[in-house]
């Protein structure tokens, strides 16, 4: 994994990544929070997360593949040690919130399908993945 990220990087980007999110998702920009979960605080849907990864790499000059969060965050996890008939392992959960330590504890779910792993993104994930692409 790359070297931490500091709280110093994260506020230097985060007007620019806010403004961002709060143009693609049509709210306005102090409703968007470091913390805030874009799904559901924000109300964004998955064609939002297009929009914004866009416009991150338009602003930032970064190229962020499709998946790239979530098979970073799987690390040196196999995809079967990740996830497992839809639902992700517990050692998966484990690395995602060690991944995503911007992410409360409590909004990881009993059961988390890879399908519902969006839902934890908030816009510090999106500051720390333009930092990590930038690196």
């Amino acid at each position: 994994m790359s070297a931490e990220i500091s709280k110093d990087q994260i506020e230097e980007i985060f007007p620019k990544v806010a403004d961002i999110v709060a143009d693609a998702l049509g709210c306005d920009e102090d409703e968007v929070k470091l913390d805030s979960s874009l799904i559901n605080d924000l109300d964004a849907e998955s064609i939002d997360f297009l929009d914004i990864v866009f416009r991150l790499e338009r602003e930032f000059d970064v190229k962020i593949p499709q998946g790239k969060i979530v098979e970073d965050a799987r690390g040196e996890l196999s995809e079967a040690e990740f996830e497992a008939d839809g639902v992700v392992t517990e050692a998966g959960v484990a690395n995602l919130k060690a991944f995503m330590s911007e992410v409360p504890a409590d909004r990881f779910p009993e059961t988390l399908r890879t399908a519902e792993i969006a839902k934890l993104f908030t816009t510090e994930t999106f500051c720390k993945t333009v930092i990590r692409n930038q690196a």
